[in-house]
């Protein structure tokens, strides 16, 4: 008899259907964004002639299951966020509705990724992911009566809007400034030449070009893997509840600083409302302090001896606990960043720790989530690549790509991806890489081909709304037949 993994056994067996169908849905819009995107990393190696293609491409996909790997999970749960988690709890992911918000939104994503591959579009797979999110959000909201923007978490989508909107910008900017830098101290020739035949470049250009392009890789898999990451997590924690709402590995000590969050949290609340009667935070103070109190009543203070695991609640608890632990999250950052509470430095202090711990406690991903997301994404890669590549290669610039120009997209892409990274900010390798390309080629003066970058607008254009709108429709559609 066939072992079921464990998160399968925690739900029936049409949930357990359902949650196959949609890991594997998600996994395969990682496997789509790994011919898509990747491409981008590839190009300028195999326009220089620095790699030949098989060789780029797998070396790239490698590279690319390195960075899901060692990426880290900020960006995962940036773009997750825009979708608050917790409406999915309410929703019960066991019912019609919310099962039709996570299809809809992996199916959006998917199909608006392969239509502008088949036309070579090199268009951003984090916009699509985005889009597809705002849309549901945004479709439940109007579905259940509510505000248009009830379902959003607008402040973490003003954040996303912003470094996919910046980061293009930035990417052209920069590229046009180390290229014209490049083209005033390194005056070799031959690195502002296209190449000749299928003679590879020098050999010091050679190991930067392959330097570059292993840079653009493993930041395009530490940020675009991460976004497969929190898409599977959201799925999980919605649909496997009781085993995905919070940490289960989470210490001993983790679940103790969670505890002494709440409690100094409760104490700095009720010490304010005595002295000032009206709440200067942006939230209700009754929602909260009862969200804290479910946390103390699950976790202690009382009970701190016997929870010293989150297996020790039980699991059909588990659902109010990250809901109230998420409400405790954000009371905590309102009283940290409120101008008119003067907080102890003890009292800052340990809010500030069990901050830290709360995130950690809600915002993780298992190992073989992350391997899974990787081998996807890197496999991908492997796969249908060529249409980007051309695109980008010969189609961008009105002349072939040049060593120079090639490095200084990539040196430019990589940084930028990384630094986003860094930041915990969703950016597109896409648009970065892309912009940079056309930001060579304005510094060089070799002009760029307007029919291409018109393509490439119109798609970063579209994309957000055209997402939005398939996502809203599916989801409706969706929901009336399985609701």
């Amino acid at each position: 008899m066939v072992q079921l993994p464990f998160f399968l056994e925690a739900v029936s067996w049409d949930n357990a259907l359902f949650l196959v169908l949609a890991l594997a849905i998600a996994l395969g819009f990682e496997f789509v964004n790994g011919f898509h995107d990747t491409a981008n990393a590839v190009a300028t190696v195999i326009y220089t002639k620095a790699l030949r293609p098989g060789v780029a491409v797998a070396w790239s996909g490698f590279c690319n299951f390195v960075g899901v790997a060692s990426g880290g999970i900020a960006v995962a749960y940036a773009v997750v966020n825009l979708l608050p988690v917790d409406l999915l709890l309410e929703e019960n992911l066991a019912a019609g509705t919310g099962k039709a918000m996570v299809l809809a939104l992996l199916i959006s994503a998917i199909a608006w990724n392969l239509a502008t591959w088949r036309l070579g579009i090199p268009a951003s797979s984090s916009h699509t992911l985005v889009g597809s999110i705002l849309g549901v959000g945004v479709a439940h909201a109007l579905m259940t009566g509510h505000h248009p923007g009830w379902g959003i978490n607008w402040h973490k989508a003003q954040e996303v809007g912003l470094s996919l909107l910046l980061s293009p910008l930035i990417g052209f900017c920069m590229a046009s400034g180390l290229m014209v830098l490049a083209l005033r101290y390194i005056r070799n020739p031959r690195l502002h030449a296209p190449p000749v035949g299928d003679a590879p470049p020098p050999f010091w250009v050679r190991l930067t070009l392959i330097g570059t392009c292993t840079g653009v890789s493993l930041a395009h898999g530490s940020n675009d893997g991460q976004k497969g990451v929190g898409l599977i997590m959201l799925i999980l924690i919605g649909t496997a509840t009781s085993e995905f709402a919070v940490n289960m590995n989470s210490t001993h000590s983790d679940i103790g600083h969670v505890r002494i969050g709440a409690t100094k949290a409760k104490a700095v609340i009720n010490r304010h409302h005595v002295d000032d009667p009206d709440p200067v935070f942006e939230y209700e103070r009754g929602k909260v302090i009862a969200s804290i109190d479910t946390v103390l009543a699950l976790l202690g203070p009382e009970n701190a001896a016997s929870v010293t695991s989150f297996r020790t609640v039980p699991g059909e608890k588990r659902r109010e606990l990250r809901n109230s632990i998420i409400v405790l999250e954000s009371a905590i950052n309102q009283l940290l960043e409120s101008e008119d509470l003067l907080l102890t430095r003890r009292d800052a202090a340990a809010l500030k720790s069990a901050r830290a711990q709360i995130r950690g406690v809600l915002e993780y991903s298992p190992k073989w989530v992350v391997v899974a997301v990787a081998l996807a994404l890197g496999i991908g890669t492997t796969v249908g690549w060529k249409r980007i590549v051309v695109t980008v290669g010969e189609k961008i610039g009105k002349t072939h790509l040049t060593y120079g120009q090639g490095a200084v997209a990539e040196i430019v892409a990589a940084s930028t991806i990384g630094m986003a990274v860094a930041g915990g900010a969703p950016v597109s390798t896409t648009h970065v890489l892309s912009s940079a390309v056309a930001g060579t080629m304005a510094a060089t003066g070799s002009g760029v081909q307007l029919a291409t970058v018109r393509s490439i607008l119109i798609a970063w254009v579209l994309t957000l709304p055209v997402c939005m709108l398939v996502s809203g429709v599916l989801f409706a559609a969706l929901g009336f037949i399985m609701g």
